[in-house]
Formats: structure tokens, C-alpha cells, sequence
């Protein structure tokens, strides 16, 4: 399900379906501290606004997560920490310049949260450090053998691969991600994704 990479700072995900998606973000955002920068990339309809769905669970926040592509940024702040979401789709970059993120990144004028950014190649300068989860189509060679329960779920497509990568000044704890992931997953003739344990 997940394999480090290097120096332990990029984690490789296999995710059979939505829930497997929902699971990483929910696990994410267990784990994941007030100042986190998440860049996620990937095709339309690879799964962003599900994992930051996931990520809305794993804080506690009670609002329902939804795309941001209209308002540009959704502001969730009654979590363990605030959610930002922001899909910058349908902006250029000029435009994105002038949102002024770095008051968000920087905690200048909000307070510190988790802010997760699709589409985020529309930057034009990004926080020293962050966190990049890129989000695409997986092969057959992604499955691994602990991924066996999930094969039933498997129908128009072979899942995800999520490719997670920590910029700069990171230490990121992947091996927690993956001892909760494994938690969450369903045994011989339980099928579905079981909650993940609060921390």
C-alpha cells in the first residue's frame, strides 16, 4: 500500500477506490499541524476534492467539504484546526498572484491551519516548505500483495496512485500513515473501508 522512497520523504499510496482515497486523507488530517501546505495535483475527476473530503473527517470539522471551484477558497474552521481548500482551475496566474496566499501559508491574517490547494501549477512561487501529493491512474505493477481485500472493489479502473513528497524543512511521519491505512482496511469477508481510530 505504501513504500518509502530516499530518505523516507516520499511515500507511494495504492488506492482501489474513493473510500482507500477518503481513508489517506482522513489519515492526513489526523496527523498533519497547523502551518501544512498541501499541493495536490491531478487530472480532473483523480480524486482531490475526495481526499480533502477525507482530510475534513481527519480534523473533526462537521461541515460538509465540497469543491471550491466557484468561491476559490472554502474557509472550515471549526475542526482541530482550520481547513483551507482552495482549486485554482479556472484561474491564470496573474490572478492567482492576487489572492495573496502567503497570508494564508504565513498565518499574516488568518490563523494557522491546513491548507490544501488543487491545481496548484497555477502558482507562481510556492511556501519553503511543503507537501506535494500528486494523484494518477495506478497500474497493475502499483498492487501490492497486502492490497488482496481490496481486489472485489476494483471494477472500472485499477484504483489510484498517490505520490506523496516532502519539500524543504519536512520530517514527515509516513509510517504513521501507513500503520493507520492498514488499520483501516477490510478483512477477508468484512468487505468496506472500516473507520480510522481517532487519535
Amino acid at each position: 500500500m505504501i513504500s518509502p522512497k530516499g530518505l523516507a520523504q516520499t511515500w507511494t499510496f495504492f488506492l482501489p477506490d474513493s473510500e482507500a482515497t477518503r481513508a489517506l486523507g482522513q489519515a492526513l488530517g489526523q496527523v498533519l499541524q497547523a502551518g501544512t501546505v498541501l499541493l495536490l495535483e491531478g487530472n480532473l475527476g483523480s480524486g482531490k476534492t475526495t481526499l480533502t473530503q477525507g482530510i475534513g473527517v481527519g480534523l473533526g470539522i462537521t461541515d460538509a467539504v465540497v469543491s471550491p471551484t466557484f468561491t476559490l477558497i472554502c474557509e472550515y474552521l471549526n475542526g482541530r484546526i482550520p481547513l483551507y481548500h482552495l482549486d485554482l482551475y479556472r484561474l491564470e496566474s496573474a490572478a492567482v498572484d492576487q489572492l495573496r496566499l502567503e497570508t494564508y501559508w504565513d498565518a499574516e491574517e488568518v490563523e494557522p491551519g491546513l491548507m490544501a490547494i488543487e491545481w496548484p501549477d497555477r502558482l507562481t512561487h510556492r511556501p519553503d516548505r511543503y507537501l506535494h501529493l500528486q494523484l494518477e491512474d495506478a497500474q497493475p505493477e502499483d498492487a501490492q500483495p497486502e492490497d488482496a481485500p481490496f481486489a472485489h472493489q476494483a471494477t472500472e479502473r485499477l484504483g489510484r496512485r498517490a505520490t506523496l513528497q516532502a519539500v524543504g524543512d519536512w520530517i514527515f511521519d509516513g509510517m504513521k500513515i501507513q500503520q493507520m491505512l492498514a488499520e483501516s482496511r477490510p478483512h477477508p469477508g468484512h468487505p468496506g473501508q472500516k473507520p480510522l481510530k481517532p487519535l
